[in-house]
């Protein structure tokens, strides 16, 4: 694609980069049959190359986004199946992004459209805000018809029947390996998932010692800046991801690490991008570190001597997060794994399209994020399995809204199948999840 942006527009560091990825793109159109929304909706502007000609011409003219451009931008997922459809390698997530962020600075919103942003951006990243929010979301939800704004009905959709007491696994703390430990590796316990879902991390821990690591939560880590990156609030977002940066390095360059270990995909996209978001700053070195010494946890399990387990008589639905299959490039490994522990794995059809949970986007475009998932559901529940399988709390949020199957994350299985307690979502009793405290 040919563009006409100017030396001085190239000084910007951003549009230096869009330059680069636009010029990349060669219209081939390839991106549009795995695109989720053009398929919902049918609109080439709904689609990745429709997005990129919107984009080239805001960003070339400089101009104030006008109200079309914003809705089509904000009608992707940021599910990124276009980087893995791209026969050129278009690098689509940073262009986005970019653009977000132009978007943010530069285009004055609705006010309901601010507020609501304002309020996600201020609660969701932060687990004691946002476990009182889901308290109240549940006091509120059967007056979820009173709502005028459907963003709002599914703001209150969202907070489970059970909200998880506190696990205090999450604070700061090591974890000592059992047996000969073999590495040391910081977890990532992230904010959403503290406060929707504890059993995850529970496992996650139990699981890695078993195998010979010792975990440390790392003082000061939090939230990874996803959320607000993707809403383009980049001052917040870096300052989040700066926090992780400092927290890490200062274990990195303590006892050491050898990795560190993130059981939210749409977490890892992120953190494994940090070197690039900070490839202008100060803290570029350290954070291309932290970048590198990023793994999702079913690529750290890759390297461990996870035993094979006997026949589990189960079938397992997997769903393959975006975050993980596109943004990460991980296909293979959670199949690989779950097979090996004893579990009979099966894949819905259509298995590269988004669920629609997309970190913020099912309270931000609820409709077509309820066609993504009652297709999901559709196609997951023919398989006829007795559970389902995921690796993001997102996604397994979205499609349990959806569905009667239990629905578990990965580790939580691999746990249980090597020895640990048996995931909750599973138990004949779910009203009232255990939180085994490991120390």
């Amino acid at each position: 694609m040919q563009t006409t942006f100017t030396e001085d527009q190239l000084r910007d560091p951003g549009t230096q980069r869009a330059n680069e990825i636009l010029r990349s793109c060669v219209h081939c159109g390839f991106c549009t049959a795995t695109c989720p929304t053009y398929q919902v909706l049918g609109d080439e502007l709904d689609s990745p190359r429709g997005r990129i000609y919107l984009i080239k011409d805001m960003l070339e003219n400089e101009r104030v986004p006008d109200e079309k451009t914003v809705r089509h931008i904000d009608r992707c997922l940021s599910c990124l199946a276009c980087m893995t459809t791209c026969p050129s390698g278009v690098h689509y997530m940073h262009l986005v992004d970019h653009a977000r962020a132009y978007i943010d600075k530069h285009y004055k919103r609705p006010f309901s459209d601010r507020a609501l942003r304002w309020v996600l951006a201020r609660i969701l990243p932060y687990p004691g805000r946002f476990r009182l929010a889901l308290l109240g979301a549940k006091l509120a939800r059967p007056f979820k018809g009173l709502m005028p704004d459907a963003r709002l009905r599914a703001m209150l959709e969202m907070a489970p029947k059970v909200i998880p007491p506190v696990s205090r696994n999450d604070d700061p703390q090591s974890f000592a390996a059992e047996g000969n430990p073999v590495k040391r590796v910081a977890l990532m316990t992230g904010c959403a998932q503290k406060a929707l879902n504890t059993d995850i991390n529970d496992a996650t821990i139990r699981l890695l010692r078993r195998l010979g690591c010792e975990v440390v939560v790392a003082k000061g880590a939090g939230c990874c800046g996803a959320l607000t990156h993707h809403m383009g609030r980049e001052d917040e977002s870096h300052a989040t991801a700066a926090k992780n940066i400092h927290a890490w390095m200062t274990e990195k360059t303590g006892k050491g690490l050898d990795a560190i270990v993130i059981n939210t995909s749409g977490c890892g996209t992120t953190v494994k991008d940090y070197g690039h978001m900070f490839r202008n700053d100060a803290l570029a070195a350290d954070a291309a570190t932290v970048s590198g010494l990023a793994m999702d946890i079913s690529e750290l399990l890759m390297q461990l001597d996870l035993p094979e387990g006997a026949d589990q008589e189960l079938t397992v639905a997997y769903h393959a997060a975006c975050s993980l299959q596109h943004g990460q490039q991980i296909k293979t490994h959670p199949k690989t794994l779950l097979k090996r522990a004893g579990f009979t794995v099966v894949e819905p059809a259509d298995s590269h399209l988004c669920c629609g949970s997309a970190g913020t986007y099912n309270l931000l475009q609820p409709e077509i994020s309820a066609q993504l998932k009652a297709r999901k559901v559709r196609t997951l529940e023919a398989k006829s399995p007795d559970l389902i399988a995921a690796g993001n709390i997102g996604c397994m949020m979205q499609i349990g809204s959806g569905t009667s199957l239990p629905i578990v994350h990965t580790v939580e299985l691999l746990d249980w199948a090597t020895g640990g307690p048996k995931p909750p979502a599973l138990q004949a009793d779910r009203s009232a999840p255990s939180v085994p405290i490991l120390r």
